[in-house]
């Protein structure tokens, strides 16, 4: 699972096989994971984080998301 970003501790991942969906990234840290859709920047799933931290992620995403565009395709 390759990590598009690393920030402070959470990894930005995608799976290569993941197929059939819209793009998104994994953010994982700790034990707890979220998916994201990138085109939207909404949570597709959520398993332990807190609506402050998802904020922060969110945004994280937001910044960076134009940097991911040639692999995903946005």
């Amino acid at each position: 699972m390759p990590t598009l970003l690393i920030w402070h501790g959470y990894k930005f991942r995608f799976y290569a096989l993941d197929v059939g969906e819209p793009p998104h990234v994994h953010i994982v840290k700790d034990g707890k994971s979220l998916k994201v859709w990138l085109k939207s920047l909404e949570v597709a799933q959520n398993k332990g984080y807190t609506d402050q931290e998802i904020g922060r992620l969110l945004t994280v995403a937001s910044e960076h998301r134009d940097e991911w565009d040639d692999f995903f395709g946005l």
